[in-house]
C-alpha cells in the first residue's frame, strides 16, 4: 500500500538541504530540518528567509504563501524528532561512509512504513539501501542545484526498492511542480554521468595551458550557449563534490577517461572549494570573482 506523504524530514542543512526543504515548504508539505551542528540550521533558515523574501518582491510567490511557507519549516534537533515523518531525504555530504553511518542512526527511530531516500549525485543507492532496515523502502530523489530554480529531479532505484516506493516518491516530486526522470542504478546516472566529465575536461583544459580560466568559460558561454561556463559552474556545485563524483566514476567505472584532474585534486586539497570556501576557479573575496588561473 502506497504511503501518502504530508510530512518531510530534510537531514543536512547545506546548500541543497536548505533548498528541498523550501521546495517542500512551498508546496505545503510540513518540513523538519535537521543537521548535527545546530548553527547550520541557524543559517538554512536565515537562507530560506533571504530566498522566500526575494521569490516575493518578484512576484514569483505571494507575500501570504512565503510567510505560510516558512511557518511549515520548523528545526529537528535530534532523530527522535522525525517520528512522525512520512518521507526523510538525507542530504548530508557526498561521502558514502557518513550516508550510512546517518542511515544506521537514523532507522530505528522512524516508523516501519516511513520512506527514506537520499540526495546523492553519483552512490551505489543498492549499497546505501543496505545500510538501513528497510531497503525496499528506500530510493535516491536526486535535486538539482538551485533546488527551488531546478525543474528536474532524477529518481534512482535500487535493486530492492519496491514499485510502491518509486510511485510514492514519483507522486511526492509532482507535487513539487518538478518533472521527474527515472534512471538506473549506475555511478553517477545521467546529468552526472555526463556534465561531471565535461567539467573534468575543462579542468584539463586549465591544467594543460590551452585556456585562461576566463577563455575556456566565455568558449562554452558563447561557443555553445551553455548559460554557466564549466569552472564557474564547478565552483557553484562545488569542487569537493566534483571531485567526489569523479572519484565515483573513475572507480566504479574502471575507465580511465574518468580520471580525476590533478589540477581538481590539487585545488581541494588547498580547501579552494568554490563559492562556498570564497575561492575555488575564481576568487570571490571581493566585490567581483577574480579568476585564480
Amino acid at each position: 500500500m502506497m504511503i501518502e506523504i504530508n510530512r518531510v524530514c530534510v537531514i543536512g542543512a547545506g546548500q541543497m538541504g536548505t533548498g528541498i526543504a523550501q521546495a517542500c515548504a512551498t508546496a505545503g508539505f510540513a518540513v523538519r530540518l535537521n543537521d548535527r551542528e545546530e548553527k547550520r540550521i541557524e543559517t538554512a533558515f536565515a537562507n530560506i528567509d533571504r530566498s522566500l523574501a526575494k521569490l516575493v518582491s518578484k512576484g514569483k510567490l505571494g507575500e501570504t504563501a512565503g510567510s505560510d511557507a516558512r511557518k511549515r519549516i520548523v528545526p529537528a534537533h535530534s532523530f527522535a524528532d522525525l517520528a512522525e515523518c512520512d518521507l526523510v531525504i538525507e542530504a548530508a555530504t557526498e561521502n558514502e561512509a557518513t550516508k550510512r553511518e546517518i542511515f544506521s542512526a537514523l532507522c530505528p527511530s522512524l516508523r516501519p512504513e516511513a520512506l527514506v531516500a537520499t540526495n546523492t549525485s553519483s552512490i551505489s543507492i543498492t549499497r546505501l539501501a543496505a545500510a538501513t532496515d528497510r531497503p525496499e523502502r528506500f530510493i535516491d530523489v536526486h535535486f538539482m542545484n538551485p533546488v527551488p530554480v531546478m525543474q528536474l529531479v532524477e529518481l534512482i532505484r535500487g535493486i530492492a526498492t519496491g514499485e510502491e516506493t518509486y510511485e510514492a516518491a514519483r507522486t511526492f516530486v509532482a507535487k513539487l511542480g518538478k518533472t521527474s526522470t527515472m534512471s538506473e542504478d549506475f555511478p553517477a546516472f545521467i546529468v552526472n554521468r555526463i556534465l561531471l566529465p565535461m567539467i573534468n575536461e575543462a579542468v584539463y583544459t586549465l591544467y594543460e595551458g590551452v585556456g585562461s580560466v576566463e577563455s575556456i568559460d566565455n568558449a562554452m558561454k558563447l561557443g555553445a550557449n551553455h548559460p554557466m561556463g564549466p569552472l564557474e559552474l564547478a565552483d557553484f556545485i562545488g569542487l569537493d563534490t566534483c571531485l567526489s563524483i569523479m572519484q565515483v566514476l573513475h572507480e566504479g567505472l574502471a575507465d580511465s577517461k574518468y580520471r580525476p584532474c590533478p589540477l581538481l585534486v590539487k585545488y581541494v586539497e588547498a580547501g579552494w572549494l568554490g563559492r562556498k570556501a570564497s575561492r575555488g576557479f575564481y576568487d570571490y573575496r571581493g566585490g567581483m570573482p577574480i579568476p585564480t588561473r
